[in-house]
């Protein structure tokens, strides 16, 4: 008996088209972002889409409407804090939902050197992606200014220092956040209080700082006052300084999770106890705090949200608005730690 092979037809237009009862230009309509087309023809051209298991020629669709159909998540960081810092994570994991809820691809890019820079602004210069969600941003990083030189579309998570009326922005109010966890402190009876602040040249270490200091008023100790680079390494050193100069702090506020947990490292080794010695505050809440021996009193992030509106701040972009910064608001959660 002769054996026959079939392969089964990919779906196309046509099929869609005879599927949905509307015309080809009504589909291609849809799949090419839904303009001039009735509510109920784009159900149906959606149910026929489901139904046929029709998908996109994505490279023709590109050509026809001169857009990559992709979004690029850039982290201008060394390659490990990808995979050190969970706030990172938190933020790729909702870019990636909130673009796959509109069909839509997310590359991720990461520029920590300069080789890593000039290959990232070839790449989105080149128009591979529609716009850029850049994740982290240094005062004196070129990367910001080759962006806006070459037209690509970008939206900042923080406010880029230097750059702040140029790019749009998604981001929690650092400031208000910042005071907020320092009046917790200081209502629970401590007064001295020292801070592990970020890195000055980044939003956070910068405006984190400028709540604390504010808060503290004539309190404010410069001396009490140390630097990491959001790690826990770097959280741990600094704490190791600060009790170097002085033994008579009674609490410590970090400006992230993972400072705090260095921190609190370092006051075991010294012999100190958390919170009975020494109350310890961080920022993020990005899955650390809750887990952390004793669970961290923290500044919680919106993560979710902030993915969320920094992809829809972009789309509108792209599409030619010009829309305002959005800042939105943290939640101090109280645990053991202070």
């Amino acid at each position: 008996m002769e054996e026959t092979t079939s392969v089964r037809r990919k779906p196309t237009i046509r099929d869609v088209a005879a599927a949905a009862g509307v015309s080809r230009g009504t589909v291609s309509r849809v799949i090419n972002g839904g303009h001039w087309v009735s509510p109920d023809a784009r159900v149906a051209v959606e149910e026929a889409i489901r139904r046929t298991g029709y998908t996109a020629n994505h490279a023709a669709r590109s050509l026809a409407t001169g857009r990559a159909g992709s979004l690029a998540f850039l982290l201008t960081e060394p390659q490990h804090l990808l995979f050190d810092d969970p706030t990172f994570a938190l933020l790729l994991r909702g870019a990636a939902e909130a673009l796959a809820q509109r069909s839509m691809t997310l590359v991720l890019l990461v520029a920590g050197t300069p080789a890593e820079r000039a290959n990232v602004a070839h790449f989105v210069g080149a128009g591979h992606v529609d716009g850029v969600l850049l994740i982290s941003s240094h005062e004196a990083d070129p990367l910001v200014e080759q962006l806006l030189e070459a037209g690509v579309p970008t939206v900042c998570c923080g406010i880029p220092l230097g750059h702040d009326a140029s790019v749009p922005t998604v981001s929690v109010d650092e400031i208000g956040s910042a005071r907020e966890m320092t009046r917790y402190l200081r209502e629970r009876g401590h007064r001295r209080i020292a801070m592990i602040a970020g890195p000055h040249d980044t939003p956070g270490g910068r405006f984190r700082l400028v709540g604390f200091r504010d808060e503290m008023g004539e309190d404010f100790d410069p001396d009490l006052v140390e630097a990491g680079d959001y790690s826990q390494d770097s959280g741990a050193a600094a704490m190791s300084r600060l009790l170097e100069r002085t033994r008579d702090i009674d609490a410590v506020f970090a400006a992230s999770d993972l400072m705090a947990a260095g921190a609190i490292a370092t006051l075991r080794e010294a012999g100190l106890r958390v919170p009975d010695d020494i109350a310890v505050a961080g920022f993020d809440d990005s899955g650390l705090a809750a887990t952390h021996q004793p669970p961290l009193t923290t500044m919680r992030q919106p993560w979710d949200r902030l993915s969320e509106e920094m992809v829809s701040l972009l789309l509108r972009v792209i599409d030619g608005a010009e829309p305002e910064p959005i800042t939105l608001p943290t939640t101090l959660v109280r645990r053991a730690s202070a």
